[in-house]
């Protein structure tokens, strides 16, 4: 099978990009490079300069044939990584399935989904600034409705407008959350944008592209484990270890990821570890608010820990807002 190698012509280092079915060499400016279709608490997209700076030297060898993410969120790093470095293999995946149902959509029926996601965008905007409020709950409330009946596991016609109505709530609702209630019910109530973009077609057909060579899975964090071996990059960016009250959000899913999960992921890291893979981890950083909390140190002995600076808007509290520290773990120390 012949490929072809799209290569960004303003890149920061001369790498490669996204292989993609065909026969010749693309070349295209970062401007339409591929970037996150939905909005992420915690997202990378702000730290993909400071996570780069760490990527393991292997990366750039091309000796990494395999990049896994088991806790996707976005994609930011899973799709930087897809258009810059020469990885072939690519396993993503999380333990919220609205979040897989919209990736596998956007990979198999990206065409059909900006179709309906078009006609949903023009409804909206055709609105004034009362009826979009309403709006917004009506799709909402039906997208809450449909969930229980909802088929997660089986591919489907109804995915795609299960998709479009993500999508959209997404890009409308406050603050671009993500947030669930105990049911599992999106819950984030409707923003205040006054023009929005809700169907980025260009991006869509971009990352629609770069899925085509990826394993899309739903599910707890260790089963990417028959994929790993030392030729492999994992990338774990699990929910946040709380470091105050005020900043206690990790309801992505129904799934709680309280201290005994992050021991779980720690004995995982581990496990990896003896593989010899590739490791990197994100986490809150305790020492924001108390510089005697030494959580990721005690859990993590014996692995490299760097802090990156993060701007981070989740907070309730308005003025506790801004730039704070997060910590990396990583298993390596040959950087590129």
């Amino acid at each position: 099978m012949r490929r072809s190698l799209i290569v960004f012509s303003s890149s920061p280092r001369p790498i490669i990009a996204s292989l993609l079915k065909g026969g010749r060499v693309e070349t295209v400016s970062t401007a339409v490079r591929a970037k996150p279709f939905l909005k992420w608490a915690g997202g990378k997209s702000q730290l993909l300069e400071q996570l780069d700076r760490r990527f393991p030297a292997a990366l750039k060898r091309g000796s990494i044939e395999r990049y896994v993410e088991p806790f996707v969120g976005s994609g930011a790093v899973f799709l930087h990584i897809a258009q810059f470095y020469p990885v072939r293999e690519f396993w993503i995946s999380d333990i919220n399935p609205e979040l897989i149902v919209a990736y596998q959509t956007v990979r198999d029926r990206v065409e059909e989904t900006i179709e309906r996601l078009r006609t949903l965008e023009a409804e909206y905007l055709a609105r004034d600034r009362e009826a979009r409020q309403i709006y917004f709950y009506e799709v909402r409330s039906q997208f809450n409705q449909n969930r229980p009946d909802f088929d997660f596991d089986t591919p489907n016609p109804d995915w795609i407008d299960r998709t479009v109505q993500l999508i959209f709530l997404n890009r409308t609702c406050f603050n671009g959350l993500f947030r669930v209630n105990q049911k599992g019910e999106f819950n984030v109530p409707a923003g205040r944008y006054k023009n929005p973009t809700i169907c980025n077609f260009e991006n869509l057909q971009l990352v629609s592209r770069i899925l085509q060579r990826s394993r899309v899975r739903y599910g707890d964090f260790t089963e990417c484990l028959e994929f790993v071996n030392d030729r492999t990059f994992v990338y774990f960016d699990p929910p946040y270890k709380p470091i105050s009250k005020t900043s206690n959000f990790n309801e992505y899913s129904q799934h709680k990821f309280d201290d005994r999960e992050q021991f779980r992921l720690r004995d995982f890291f581990k496990t990896l570890d003896s593989l010899n893979a590739k490791l990197m981890l994100s986490n809150s950083d305790p020492t924001n608010e108390d510089s005697t909390d030494l959580f990721f140190e005690n859990a993590y002995a014996g692995y490299r820990i760097d802090r990156v600076r993060a701007n981070r808007h989740i907070n309730s509290n308005a003025s506790r807002r801004g730039e704070i520290n997060e910590i990396l773990v990583l298993n390596y120390r040959d950087f590129l």
